[in-house]
């Protein structure tokens, strides 16, 4: 009796007709993501003329142009990556394990940065430190002076404190929820032993936290690479990273076939980013398994 009644609710799993609801959502991604994806790969490599050719590929990738906003991509990622890391990982310890009153408070305003446009820190640091902002005014008030003694926020350091201050919460979550699954009687034992607070942080904190200080950074570093608004709107001088690249090639000089090349090249270096950060979350959590 039991194989009669589990064999119609076994055949009603595996019918034909449910095999057609993959259509819609597969619809969805064909006109919404691979149609616009193939255009601009055609663009790339057949250009205006209709022939396929490697050569726009070989003469954007050697360009002078192309070369530094890749450099300057790679090199704002990492930075605001490693100190989105540093920050995330000191003020995650300190929100955890040090007991003021607030820090739950604190630690909700800082989710809040999550929800918030890119835009809206750039403009922010403007008003602060631009040059016609709070501080350089006071500044120039105080000591006298005829010209803003700040200028780092139109430059590349601009950019970087920038993704810093958004950034930083995407380390901080994963961090926070690692830090909760500690036991607190092992950091109570290692103080009543004599252990010092870098010791305990260094032997105890840490290992807990390397997991998720890889997945966070990883992440980071996604975002960072595909960053848009901040670098437009601080509009720092001389630098150009690949999507803003992208963005004064199709919109400002309407070389829409440059363009799509560059455009292909970031989508291959945030593919394979997203790759391994999707490797990392997959290691972690086997890891996470395991222990348990």
């Amino acid at each position: 009796m039991a194989d009669i009644a589990v064999a119609p609710s076994s055949r009603a799993v595996h019918s034909p007709q449910r095999q057609y609801w993959i259509a819609p959502p597969l619809l969805v991604l064909v006109v919404l993501f691979f149609y616009p994806l193939a255009l601009i790969l055609r663009e790339a490599l057949a250009g205006e003329d209709h022939v396929l050719s490697l050569a726009r590929f070989t003469n954007v990738l050697r360009s002078n142009q192309f070369l530094s906003g890749l450099y300057h991509t790679i090199t704002i990622a990492l930075s605001a990556s490693t100190g989105c890391l540093v920050l995330g990982f000191i003020f995650s310890v300190i929100i955890a394990f040090i007991p003021f009153p607030g820090a739950k408070l604190i630690a909700r305003v800082i989710d809040t940065f999550i929800a918030l446009p890119t835009f809206l820190v750039a403009l922010a640091f403007t008003f602060i430190y631009g040059s016609a902002g709070l501080l350089n005014q006071s500044l120039m008030h105080l000591m006298h002076l005829e010209l803003p003694p700040l200028n780092f926020l139109y430059s590349q350091w601009g950019v970087i404190l920038s993704e810093i201050t958004v950034y930083t919460p995407f380390v901080m979550r994963p961090l926070l929820a690692s830090f909760s699954l500690i036991d607190p009687s092992q950091i109570e034992v290692a103080s009543s032993l004599g252990a010092r607070p870098w010791r305990i942080v260094r032997r105890i904190i840490l290992p807990a936290a390397l997991p998720a200080l890889i997945a966070g950074g990883s992440l980071c570093l996604l975002l960072t690479v595909n960053e848009f608004g901040i670098v437009l709107f601080i509009g720092a001088k001389d630098v150009i990273t690949l999507p803003l690249l992208v963005y004064d090639k199709a919109i400002q000089e309407f070389d829409y076939t440059t363009a799509c090349v560059i455009a292909v090249v970031n989508i291959a270096l945030s593919l394979g980013l997203y790759a391994f950060y999707r490797m990392v979350i997959a290691y972690c959590g086997g890891r996470r398994a395991g222990m348990g």
